[in-house]
């Protein structure tokens, strides 16, 4: 299904477990089933579930205001559409939170989605930051070595340097390895320095470079490959 283009490995398999999934016309929960797709037929909500989309992903230079969920409680407009493909539907690599801007991938290759997003693939993730106030080495030291985050979760090693100063406030590059929920932006709160702006500007072997905000481009072949090969 995720290959297909129906969504991330991770959705389908939610979709799986709460029984919308059939195959040849009985319901399957169980999952790591195995089909021939020659011959099982598998439907998705009663829509039959069929391989017929290129794998595309893309690289899009997400502007602030946009969701990168396909469901928003207060009708937000979300990031699939900004990025038009006939034939193609796309769904977003993890999340940037509605005010973030910059790096997102999105795919219909559900295998590298899973790779990508998987916590023990530890894919970098390169941000930079507004934080409100001066920020100390002492403090980036801090977020060196792992703060405790608001819940209780305490961060991996991460990698952060200053950049400089915007009037009163620092300019701060932190690359992450792993994605909790707003975590950049917790971790900022956690040394007591919230983020005023947050763009993200690298992941894996990807740069942003002068992708304008809004726009995309599809990766190439040997991209793609790069982020596969990802450990």
């Amino acid at each position: 299904m995720a290959r297909c283009g129906c969504g991330s490995r991770r959705k389908c398999e939610e979709w799986i477990i709460a029984g919308l999934v059939e195959v040849n016309g009985q319901i399957v929960t169980q999952l790591g089933s195995q089909i021939d797709p020659g011959r099982d037929q598998v439907r998705l909500r009663g829509r039959r579930v069929e391989d017929r989309q290129p794998q595309v992903t893309v690289m899009l230079n997400k502007p602030a205001g946009y969701v990168t969920t396909s469901r928003d409680q207060f009708g937000r407009p979300d990031v699939c559409r900004l990025v038009r493909i006939p034939g193609v539907r796309l769904y977003p690599v993890g999340r940037l939170d509605y005010q973030t801007t910059g790096l997102l991938l999105l795919t219909n290759d559900g295998d590298l989605a899973h790779r990508l997003m998987h916590p023990g693939h530890r894919v970098p993730k390169v941000y930079q930051a507004l934080l409100k106030g001066k920020v100390t080495e002492t403090e980036l030291n801090r977020l060196r070595r792992g703060v405790a985050l608001d819940d209780g979760y305490r961060t991996s090693e991460a990698k952060a340097r200053l950049l400089g100063a915007e009037g009163a406030n620092s300019r701060v590059e932190i690359t992450i390895f792993e994605g909790k929920n707003h975590q950049v932006r917790r971790m900022a709160r956690a040394i007591g320095h919230p983020v005023l702006r947050l763009r993200r500007v690298a992941e894996g072997p990807l740069k942003l470079g002068r992708l304008e905000e809004g726009k995309y481009r599809i990766l190439t072949p040997e991209e793609v490959k790069m982020l596969k090969s990802l450990n």
